[in-house]
């Protein structure tokens, strides 16, 4: 089975892309939605003693947390050695079952690939990007989202160039779905078909 890393930055489609590999029936494992379900579950507790009053009625309270974060950016650090272990338990068993299963491939949709050294655990890895205005567009376009919030994101994440350059394949998101729709079904070929390494073509 060949474990594929999904990354790219804030903005730049991820999570379209990896519905695009959902869809050619490649299992996907979304670390956001594990780190949503653990917020309300097994973080919770240890969210709660690590940051006083930052859950609510069981869950944790996103809103509060955040605003602990900006406050401190050192807080960081300390969120994400309580979240990291957890995420990496779920993604192991997800992995156990897709090679149960039988399965081809496997994506791991991880954010923070490169940031938190999970390009180790993949075979290959795939980067979405687009041009920097689409992007800035896209995320200033969402509920609640500030230039300076976009700022601090996109301060703790490696530049787009440097996630490119490591990448085996680049998926340019820029030109609508059909098109990345393309590139993901071209990856899943060249993948079945054994080529080692990617054509890094965006």
């Amino acid at each position: 089975m060949i474990v594929i890393g999904l990354t790219g930055s804030i903005g730049m489609g991820k999570t379209t892309t990896a519905k695009l590999f959902a869809e050619e029936g490649v299992p996907v494992l979304d670390s956001d939605e594990v780190v949503h379900t653990l917020y309300r579950a097994e973080a919770v507790g240890l969210i709660e003693t690590a940051f006083p009053g930052t859950t609510v009625s069981g869950a944790v309270d996103r809103q509060k947390l955040g605003e602990v974060l900006r406050e401190n950016p050192a807080n960081f650090g300390k969120l994400e050695a309580i979240v990291h272990p957890l995420v990496r338990q779920k993604q192991e068993a997800f992995l156990a079952k897709a090679r149960e299963e039988a399965r081809q491939f496997a994506l791991l949709d991880i954010p923070l690939l490169f940031e938190t050294g999970a390009g180790e655990r993949v075979d290959k890895i795939v980067v979405v990007s687009c041009a920097p205005d689409i992007q800035r567009q896209r995320v200033l376009s969402r509920p609640g989202m500030t230039e300076e919030k976009f700022e601090m994101i996109l301060a703790r994440q490696m530049p787009d160039a440097e996630k490119r350059q490591r990448a085996d394949f680049v998926i340019d998101t820029g030109n609508g779905v059909e098109a990345a729709r393309d590139q993901v079904r071209g990856i899943l070929q060249r993948l079945a078909a054994g080529s080692g390494h990617g054509e890094n073509n965006a």
